[in-house]
């Protein structure tokens, strides 16, 4: 079963272009100076294309390309990740695991204090109470990827207008 795009919270995509590795990695550096609607910054084979700090909003994305050498012909295939700040990403996914912590504690205790055929009501509460909480992580996360759309397709353009004169052929 195939899932649909949608509820996706980090879109990947990968794509070969017929030139090496280095002069990719260079051509988007060179872009960097030229400009002043992205931040390009770059880390060994990885480019981050980043919207600038005065733009930026809570739920702003960021690219993340990897472009690495192919074994053929000089050829390069290029990685692409969007995703929201890391920051932002280690924090929702650190709510994510206090919130799972939670459900198994006041699951447990539920389960123990209806064992000894203690009162559980307040324990059965907290234990659905984190699933709400759950969901409500899940739409804000969905709800910060439809804020952040618009800027995802600024990125996307922004890396296929500096990518325009090369040979780009989409690989599944």
């Amino acid at each position: 079963m195939s899932l649909s795009n949608e509820i996706v919270l980090r879109p990947r995509f990968n794509f070969k272009v017929r030139y090496d590795n280095e002069h990719l990695l260079k051509l988007f550096e060179d872009k960097n100076g030229a400009q002043s609607d992205f931040v390009v910054s770059r880390v060994d084979d990885h480019l981050f294309i980043k919207i600038p700090k005065a733009k930026q909003h809570f739920w702003s994305p960021q690219l993340h390309l990897e472009i690495n050498k192919d074994d053929t012909d000089n050829n390069s295939v290029i990685y692409g990740l969007f995703g929201p700040n890391p920051t932002v990403w280690t924090m929702f996914m650190f709510f994510h695991f206090v919130t799972a912590g939670l459900f198994i504690g006041f699951g447990i205790w539920t389960y123990v204090n209806w064992s000894l055929g203690s009162d559980y009501a307040i324990q059965l509460f907290a234990t659905l109470f984190t699933i709400v909480i759950w969901f409500a992580l899940y739409f804000g996360g969905r709800l910060g990827k439809k804020t952040g759309m618009s800027e995802m397709h600024q990125l996307h353009h922004f890396m296929r207008d500096t990518l325009r004169d090369y040979d780009i052929h989409a690989e599944r």
